[in-house]
């Protein structure tokens, strides 16, 4: 279990310094393990749309990047193959998000994982996520 740990661990160290779509929209990397990920994202003024709550595309935007994670965390290169999100509440600026992605299949190539957007104890959206390993597609570095 060490050894897995410590692949997940140096996959998303490398992944987070390669991934500039995340800094600039300003997902923070929490946890990483085999097959699990948690990220985090203040809600700032940039993510609010004209309703004055975070835009939707930023609560999937977080959840797909606890994919990301959680689905390379095996060391071996996997993209998203489609996702879907339900939004259960609204979003008010200045909240705490966290998403958690855990994996719920993993055969041959193929993923499947549910990720939980929340703020504090409130789950805001439920997300589930397919992936496929691409064996040819290099590594972060």
């Amino acid at each position: 279990m060490d050894d897995e740990l410590e692949v997940a661990r140096q996959t998303a160290a490398a992944m987070e310094r390669a991934d500039g779509a995340g800094r600039g929209v300003g997902v923070r990397l929490l946890d990483v393990a085999p097959g699990r990920a948690r990220v985090a994202l203040t809600v700032e003024e940039r993510h609010v749309n004209g309703h004055g709550i975070c835009h939707g595309g930023y609560l999937f935007f977080l959840a797909d990047a606890a994919l990301a994670y959680a689905s390379n965390s095996y060391g071996t290169s996997a993209v998203a193959a489609g996702a879907d999100i339900t939004f259960l509440r609204p979003v008010t600026l200045g909240a705490e998000l966290v998403a958690e992605a855990v994996e719920r299949a993993r055969t041959g190539r193929s993923g499947l994982y549910d990720v939980t957007v929340r703020a504090g104890d409130e789950a805001v959206a439920e997300f589930r996520g397919r992936t496929r390993q691409v064996p040819g597609l290099p590594p972060p570095a």
